[in-house]
């Protein structure tokens, strides 16, 4: 490391992507999504589920927040029991979409630290290798690093930079 400002610098302006990236998905794209399909607003049901997301964003843990989240679906939003305990444990496994968004985001964060330039193959790439280690990450917290070697590893990517980022894994 040679400017310890540089790198507080990259490393905050990585932070602030992934954030934006997450909040155009969770506030833009998802409630989109809930409306055509139900033409309803989703301003009440995200309100409803509040709890379930107080408790994701404070384990930092899908599986540890899936009971809390099937309750208040139930108990909140009246959705059918059935429906719930067949569809969340399955979402909760494969509907990583924010983990993808944050992987391919770090590898290309990366890939710019260490001067590397990426063409639009090695992009595609990173971004179908992060879909797909998001399926398969556990619902733990920082499961993202361990599947973000995989990533690293496609483009050819040194696997110990993944430290690079672990100062804001935490939050993220």
């Amino acid at each position: 490391m040679e400017s310890f400002e540089v790198i507080i610098g990259q490393l905050g302006m990585y932070f602030i992507t992934v954030l934006v990236g997450l909040f155009c998905h969770g506030l833009i794209v998802l409630p989109i999504i809930f409306f055509l399909f139900t033409r309803q607003l989703p301003f009440k049901y995200i309100g409803n589920m509040a709890q379930a997301l107080a408790t994701a964003f404070g384990t930092s843990s899908s599986s540890a927040t899936l009971p809390i989240a099937i309750a208040c679906l139930e108990d909140k939003n009246k959705v059918d029991p059935r429906v719930t305990r067949f569809v969340m444990p399955i979402g909760a496994t494969i509907n990583m979409d924010g983990t993808a968004l944050y992987e391919a985001v770090a590898a290309i964060f990366i890939s710019q630290v260490r001067n590397i330039s990426l063409s639009i193959g090695q992009i595609i790439a990173i971004s179908i290798t992060a879909t797909a280690a998001s399926i398969g990450a556990a619902g733990i917290p920082q499961a993202g690093l361990v599947t973000m070697v995989m990533v690293l590893d496609t483009v050819g990517l040194p696997a110990e930079d993944v430290t690079l980022i672990i100062a804001v894994d935490w939050l993220l």
